[in-house]
């Protein structure tokens, strides 16, 4: 083969390859075009009735997942064991409840919660569609009944307090709005005063925190720091997005049973 010959060859092959690359990055735009975007997917609520009970019936929450254009979204990633995390919190942040919607199919998720009593509460659902980022949707939904004498969401004077048979002691090592945080549980025995080494995962992880301002605009759903073993310790890494009134529930299990733990912080 004469070298001219063997030029053009090789080219030609360089050429193949350059013309190539728009290709693999059109495919690349058309994968990041098709993710489902957190702007693009609405969620519409309906409780049953909304009536509060306090008899352990329970109101039906039904949540349908879609996107603005209206198809349904049916197929979700498990996060943390479960498809959806749903917080149920009244407005004055006194009543919590962390519950797993079941899947219905068809991007319906229902649930029955027993409200405590009348009134406006918050209604928070974390869920990833396949294919799609991690969200957020939050609504207010008002309870028919008798409603219950608002509790003042008061910043707590310590941080070292006792919860079913439990201390709990909360180190936040700044408290400052937009900069990096550490939150750090330690527990102790309530008799002994002995440091609590038996802590079981809580849906994977030695814990889980969720932040709530007082009001219920600014949330945030904390994961444990990894590799962390079973106590005395539990740390959590965060942000407060605004300075305000927050409040902060950790929850986690022991002997099989989930405790949460509760403190109310001012954020300057």
């Amino acid at each position: 083969m004469n070298k001219p010959l063997l030029l053009m060859l090789v080219l030609s092959v360089l050429l193949s390859a350059c013309g190539s690359e728009p290709s693999w990055e059109n495919e690349e735009v058309s994968v990041v075009s098709d993710r489902i975007l957190e702007d693009h997917v609405t969620t519409v609520w309906t409780l049953a009735d909304g009536q509060a009970s306090g008899t352990g019936e329970g109101t039906l929450i039904r949540l349908e997942i879609k996107k603005n254009d209206g198809e349904r979204i049916e197929n979700f990633d498990i996060n943390h064991e479960k498809l959806l995390h749903l917080m149920v919190i009244s407005k004055d942040l006194s009543y919590f409840n962390h519950i797993h919607p079941e899947y219905k199919g068809n991007g319906v998720f229902e649930i029955e919660n027993d409200f405590p009593a009348g009134g406006e509460y918050r209604l928070i659902a974390d869920f990833k569609p396949t294919g799609g980022d991690s969200m957020t949707k939050m609504e207010w939904v008002r309870i028919k009944g008798e409603s219950a004498k608002p509790v003042p969401v008061v910043p707590d004077a310590s941080l070292d307090k006792t919860f079913e048979g439990k201390k709990v002691a909360l180190t936040i090592d700044r408290l400052a709005a937009k900069q990096a945080v550490t939150l750090k549980f330690f527990f102790r025995d309530e008799k002994t005063n002995q440091p609590i080494t038996d802590l079981e995962p809580y849906l994977g992880a030695i814990g889980h925190v969720v932040i709530l301002s007082e009001d219920g605009e600014r949330y945030v759903h904390v994961h444990a720091d990894e590799g962390q073993d079973t106590g005395p310790e539990a740390c959590f890494e965060t942000e407060f997005p605004q300075s305000g009134i927050y409040k902060i529930w950790g929850q986690f299990q022991k002997d099989n049973q989930v405790f949460t733990v509760s403190y109310v912080v001012n954020v300057p």
